[in-house]
């Protein structure tokens, strides 16, 4: 089934990586609404927080997955944590998928990142429960995202009830 999804990731430091993931062919029967290339990311960058907050709220639209791509510093970025809120708020499927193993393009890869879930709670039968024990989060190298990560979609779609 298609799914809208959108990408969450620290676009200076990671987008290589994710594209990397994005092109990785997982991806033949998806919209990716949140994935978007270096010049429009600086255009939108410049023009302030009310314009790049517009930006995400308009890519979230009519998403039914969010896919938190985590690399090193993923984890502390305001735009990330921005994106997390809303896509928990709006009800969207969620995951997270660990990239910092994938080859940047100087074929490095990085160390892992911390959770991002792990900051966020909600409140449930009067228990403070962390987005992480409700998210799951995959290593896209050692659990064969190139093969999986559609199914990982499909997963968290199927669980959000979209």
């Amino acid at each position: 089934m298609a799914r809208r999804v959108f990408f969450s990731f620290h676009f200076e430091r990671d987008n290589w990586r994710a594209g990397q993931v994005r092109n990785s062919g997982a991806f033949k029967d998806i919209d990716d609404a949140g994935y978007w290339d270096h010049a429009k990311w600086e255009e939108i960058k410049k023009k302030g927080d009310a314009v790049i907050s517009k930006w995400i709220d308009d890519a979230l639209k009519g998403s039914s997955v969010t896919v938190v791509l985590i690399g090193k510093e993923t984890s502390g970025r305001k735009w990330v944590k921005y994106e997390i809120k809303k896509s928990h708020s709006k009800g969207n499927g969620m995951l997270g998928v660990y990239i910092h193993k994938v080859n940047d393009k100087e074929k490095k890869t990085d160390v892992k990142g911390k959770n991002p879930f792990e900051q966020f709670y909600v409140t449930r039968d009067g228990k403070k429960i962390r987005l992480s024990e409700l998210y799951p989060t995959y290593d896209y190298v050692d659990q064969g995202g190139y093969t999986n990560l559609g199914k990982w979609i499909e997963k968290a779609a199927e669980k959000a009830g979209k």
